[in-house]
């Protein structure tokens, strides 16, 4: 697929996000990678035979202290070639961008694991 066609997917499926989630973010960018290099598989600790769909980078709003600011915009990353290869049709490739965005934006947040599993839940029921 080419990655303008992706990035449009990316798209409709940030409008997927409830505007709660959507109005509370800043200095934030979306970039879209290929795939994961080996030196991030392996800081992540992802096993052979698995990958990743997208990475949060950057300071997560509950560590930030009084003094942050004039930093770079927190990224997450989505990797195309992995969520392309997990899906068989646009509408599961925008399910998929958007469930890990749902996590990836779980991250910026500061929420724990179960917090982030709590919400991703309720993005799958549609809430």
């Amino acid at each position: 697929m080419q990655r303008k066609r992706f990035e449009r997917l990316v798209d409709n499926a940030v409008a997927t996000i409830p505007r709660r989630f959507r109005d509370a973010v800043q200095n934030l960018a979306i970039v879209v990678e290929d795939e994961p290099s080996d030196d991030v598989l392996a800081e992540m600790e992802i096993e052979p035979g698995e990958t990743l769909f997208g990475l949060y980078q950057g300071t997560p709003l509950t560590e930030r202290a009084a003094g942050y600011g004039n930093a770079l915009p927190d990224r997450i990353t989505l990797y195309q070639f992995p969520i392309e290869d997990d899906c068989e049709t646009d509408d599961d490739i925008v399910q998929c961008i958007g469930e890990t965005l749902i996590h990836e934006l779980g991250h910026y947040f500061g929420l724990s694991e179960d917090e982030i599993e709590e919400i991703e839940e309720k993005y799958w029921r549609g809430e």
